[in-house]
């Protein structure tokens, strides 16, 4: 039976919503660090980002049509999304900030997308690798000195 028809839970609208709760625990496992870091994007725009991504795959993927145009038009879509993330500072620093908040919600459309083409594992190993990485590499950055800019070369 078509998913679309109705609320019959058949086999096709079970292997779905066990795609969109994959997506939406990648999303809310990345967003939940974002969130603990006090950035802007975190717990919830994530989940959404992932289970945006995953609804739309899904929805071609259902229908038996090629998902190839919709995961370009998500990395797009969600590139324009991770640069309203981005924005430098004022001052005389003109730090940037945001970056990684901005490759989170990108690598987190990635999750989404995993998990609604079915490819669950990957998308749990990807979340778990994601998570590590913005949870190993802050410490790792505090414990290390910065080295100062090198002199221009006459």
């Amino acid at each position: 039976m078509d998913p679309s028809v109705g609320f019959v839970f058949d086999h096709t609208l079970t292997v779905a919503v066990l795609r969109l709760l994959v997506a939406g625990a990648a999303g809310v496992l990345i967003g939940w660090n974002r969130y603990r870091c006090g950035k802007p994007a975190g717990t919830g725009t994530h989940t959404l980002v992932a289970l945006g991504a995953a609804l739309f795959v899904l929805v071609p993927s259902l229908k038996g049509a090629d998902v190839t145009h919709v995961i370009q038009g998500i990395v797009t879509g969600v590139g324009f999304l991770g640069a309203g993330e981005i924005f430098r500072d004022g001052n005389a620093s003109s730090r940037v900030h945001g970056l990684t908040s901005a490759t989170s919600l990108w690598v987190t459309a990635a999750l989404g997308m995993l998990a609604g083409i079915g490819s669950a594992a990957l998308a749990i190993v990807g979340a778990l690798v994601t998570f590590l990485v913005l949870w190993v590499t802050p410490r790792i950055e505090r414990h290390t000195t910065t080295m100062p800019p090198s002199p221009p070369v006459a």
